[in-house]
């Protein structure tokens, strides 16, 4: 049986987890704040004598009933039992995303903002916390920074993952490399600042948000965009440790010990 290698630092395992429970409390919470205003617009301001919304989910009322209805750029579709109108018919809720999605699970704008605002400050201050363990260890530099040789592999990693065939290194492999680098120099920074755009206070210290995103509205889509792209992210990553065997994966990332295929090679400390 192939060797266990030391994979993950304590600190990449401890900011992992912690980023796990700050996004999914940030989502949830997001759903909450969102369900106070289920729309979405592009620009300074939402409009009232003209129409710049993206995104609306709404609750219509047809001869069979209310019915759940969500606009996404000018084109309406019916979503009924899940945007705009959901639960059973004995027990109707009338709000963008049903409760079970949201924090608290009812109504309330207050606690929902106070757990968001919580759980953001945190992960900004883990993310902090493991940028600078990550260029004192070498870790961005060895295993995330996308090099001439990655880019060059990237399409046959592709192909390999798009069939089902994972390479089970002591190394991320090119796709990996990619995703990873993505998500943390530009979703979550992104993330960070199109939340900060949407605060009166923070715009009135760093007007240059607003210019950068072209107003408010367009921050708080681009703020839902980027929470898309996140839960497309986290569904793939989860279904990508399933299939390239969830028990040595979660090995790696509870405690740092990971056994790679025996067609791989292990590097040394030093070859590191």
């Amino acid at each position: 049986m192939r060797q266990l290698v030391y994979r993950q630092s304590i600190w990449t395992r401890v900011t992992h987890w912690t980023w796990v429970l700050c996004l999914i409390f940030l989502l949830m919470s997001g759903l909450q704040i969102f369900n106070a205003r289920p729309d979405l617009y592009i620009g300074q301001q939402s409009g009232f004598g003209f129409d710049n919304s993206v995104l609306r989910m709404s609750a219509v009322e047809t001869p069979t009933g209310p019915e759940g209805q969500t606009e996404l750029f000018g084109h309406q579709f019916d979503t009924t039992g899940v945007f705009g109108v959901s639960g059973p018919k004995s027990d109707r809720q009338f709000q963008g995303f049903p409760s079970a999605l949201t924090v608290p699970s009812y109504r309330d704008l207050a606690t929902g903002r106070v757990i968001h605002f919580f759980f953001a400050w945190l992960l900004v201050g883990t993310l902090l916390l493991w940028l600078v363990a990550g260029l004192f260890n070498g870790h961005i530099r060895r295993d995330l920074l996308p090099k001439g040789r990655d880019l060059r592999a990237l399409p046959n990693d592709v192909l390999s993952h798009l069939r089902f065939r994972f390479s089970h290194g002591q190394r991320y492999n090119p796709l990996q490399k990619l995703s990873y680098f993505t998500v943390i120099f530009a979703l979550l920074p992104l993330m960070v600042l199109t939340g900060l755009t949407m605060s009166p206070g923070m715009d009135a210290a760093w007007p240059w948000l607003l210019e950068i995103f072209g107003g408010r509205q367009t921050a708080r889509s681009l703020h839902f965009a980027v929470a898309c792209l996140l839960v497309l992210f986290f569904l793939v990553h989860i279904a990508m440790v399933v299939a390239a065997g969830p028990i040595n994966e979660l090995r790696s990332m509870i405690t740092g010990w990971f056994r790679p295929a025996a067609d791989v090679e292990v590097f040394s400390e030093e070859e590191k």
